[in-house]
């Protein structure tokens, strides 16, 4: 199949100017450096599945995503091995290739619709000589770009498939619900099934777990803040406090915990109360009632029937059987 060329667009300076303030951001860019780039910067759209470089030719341009996703894979033995997946905002080229030194060892090929800018690598060597700044940029740039490789070698790496994906969910967020799950998974040294059933498996116990993540919070906080003495204390109220969304914290008790907000703090109150009625002569100063109101319930029927729903019988024979034991 012949290999389609490359057809470069007319560039956006808008574009350009994103990149300039990027790269600012490592260093002071001079004004004549970025009428260079306005100068000689070129753009190139693809459609999924075009490439950008095809194995075995030589890389002439430093590349910048401003828009979609790029895969770099090698074959080998008729197996295609992914080395890179990057996105948007990052620069990407052949290093095994680059300045067009020797073929590349790698193929790029987009798995979204992909804009990207480039600029030539002669243009490149040029600018290296004439502008300090950029050779702090660049330097910037491979140190990220270096980063990155060690972080995809680690991640191919890292224990079992299972282990795998979830260092990739969370190394890379977003990246598996947005990307072809065939590239994550030759990417990630697995299966297409396997990945697929992992994620589904994950998917499932992924609530479960931030559930029970959530309500650990929201014991301790609790705990520590007694805040179930407060009469009108609402599931609004607390999440508020712990600065997440209210029908999360439903959710969670709901779902995890199965019970709703009023009965998990009333057990908190229930559980003061027993704890103060453990108490030598205690119920000399108080009565149960007093008590009870001290715990949080605002009336003495919500607490009389919260109480039977908790323990199954009520205060005052609750009280009878403590004395009994005693």
């Amino acid at each position: 199949m012949p290999r389609k060329p490359i057809q470069h667009i007319p560039v956006n300076p808008d574009d350009i100017a994103y990149i300039l303030g990027l790269l600012s951001m490592h260093h002071t860019i001079s004004g004549e450096l970025q009428d260079e780039f306005y100068k000689h910067a070129i753009a190139v759209q693809l459609n999924i599945g075009q490439h950008l470089l095809y194995q075995g030719d030589r890389c002439n341009y430093m590349y910048f995503i401003r828009e979609g996703a790029l895969m770099a894979y090698s074959m080998h033995k008729q197996k295609k091995i992914t080395t890179y997946i990057s996105v948007e905002n990052e620069f990407v080229s052949s290093l095994s290739g680059l300045y067009g030194e020797q073929p590349s060892r790698e193929a790029i090929v987009a798995i979204e619709p992909t804009l990207v800018l480039g600029v030539h690598t002669d243009i490149l060597q040029g600018w290296y000589q004439r502008f300090f700044d950029l050779n702090y940029v660049i330097r910037q740039v491979y140190e990220n770009y270096y980063r990155d490789a060690q972080e995809r070698t680690h991640v191919v790496r890292v224990g079992d498939a299972t282990e795998r994906y979830l260092y990739f969910v969370k190394s890379k967020p977003g990246y598996i619900d947005r990307l072809p799950l065939d590239c994550i998974a030759s990417f990630l040294d697995m299966k297409p099934e396997t990945l697929l059933r992992i994620k589904k498996q994950e998917q499932v116990s992924r609530p479960t777990q931030e559930a029970e993540t959530l309500l650990q919070r929201v014991t301790q906080f609790i705990e520590a803040s007694e805040c179930f003495k407060e009469k009108t204390l609402k599931v609004n109220d607390l999440a508020i406090r712990l600065d997440i969304p209210a029908y999360k914290l439903s959710q969670a008790l709901n779902t995890f915990a199965q019970t709703s907000f009023n009965d998990f703090v009333n057990n908190y109150r229930i559980a003061h109360l027993k704890s103060q009625l453990e108490k030598v002569g205690i119920l000399q100063n108080y009565t149960i009632e007093a008590l009870a109101l001290q715990a949080g319930f605002a009336s003495r029927s919500g607490f009389y029937k919260a109480f039977k729903k908790t323990e199954g019988i009520s205060p005052k024979e609750f009280l009878a059987a403590s004395k009994a034991i005693v």
